[in-house]
């Protein structure tokens, strides 16, 4: 039977959001080799109809299975929400979504079972959050928010950015006056704007990263397929994108907290 250990873990977003995740693998899993695929081309994908990010989701997985990958992990909670089902029914091999991970976390870190979620407006509308919440704790209270432009400031690099703690206050605002004492970030580029947020919380509200959950959840899975690398000869971190690499190589360097190399441009 062929090794597959050594064969890259897949990634991608609609943007470059999800590069937190892949810092999270790499911090976690430092033997991966990565491929990643950010559609720099389209993003974002939270305003789009389900329909449409269907569409999308079935071009980016066919760009990582010609990587000949063992795992893809979809690091956009939009397609997480409303078209993992196409991920899983392109490949064999296994998938981890955004979703059921950032659940389970909050659920551990939460003692209220107030869980406040902010994610794009088509996650938000999709309920997958509430849903997963509710099946695992029938108990739990949760309140979300769409906060769609959220991305925009993240894609822009405005971090810390005094429009940013602006905006995050009159989204958050309202989930506060519910006294939740955990939130879901529930988008890949969200953990970046961490400190505006926190700003805004106070830091009375525990933040939940998707992205390092769903880390958590890859090893776990590699771990039951005896699917981990244990070749820590230099692994390789190779990132595409569909649109202006140039313009996006310094922005990588903040998402993944490294310079990221290479950074090619694949036409869709």
């Amino acid at each position: 039977m062929e090794n597959k250990s050594s064969y890259p873990i897949g990634v991608f977003d609609s943007g470059i959001g999800g590069l937190t995740v892949v810092k999270s693998l790499i911090q976690l899993l430092p033997n991966e080799n990565i491929v990643y695929f950010g559609d720099t081309a389209r993003v974002p994908y939270g305003p789009k109809s389900n329909a449409v990010v269907r569409e999308y989701t079935r071009d980016d997985v066919n760009i990582l299975l010609q990587h000949n990958v063992k795992m893809i992990v979809v690091a956009c909670n939009t397609v997480s929400a409303v078209a993992l089902d196409v991920v899983m029914q392109m490949s064999s091999i296994p998938v981890i979504g955004m979703i059921a991970p950032g659940a389970e976390f909050a659920l551990k870190n939460s003692s209220s079972k107030q869980i406040g979620i902010i994610g794009t407006v088509a996650t938000i509308q999709s309920k997958a959050y509430e849903n997963t919440l509710l099946q695992l704790d029938s108990s739990v209270n949760c309140f979300a928010k769409a906060c769609p432009l959220f991305v925009s400031l993240a894609e822009e690099g405005m971090f810390n950015h005094l429009a940013t703690e602006l905006i995050a206050k009159e989204y958050l605002t309202p989930l506060l006056q519910q006294k939740i004492d955990t939130l879901i970030l529930g988008c890949t580029h969200y953990p970046l704007l961490k400190d505006a947020i926190l700003k805004v919380t106070q830091g009375a509200v525990k933040l939940i990263d998707s992205g390092e959950a769903a880390a958590l959840k890859v090893k776990e899975v590699l771990q039951q397929n005896n699917l981990l690398n244990e070749n820590k000869d230099s692994p390789l971190l190779q990132l595409f994108v569909s649109d202006a690499p140039e313009k996006i190589s310094k922005l990588c360097e903040q998402f993944l907290g490294r310079k990221p190399g290479a950074i090619r441009q694949i036409h869709i």
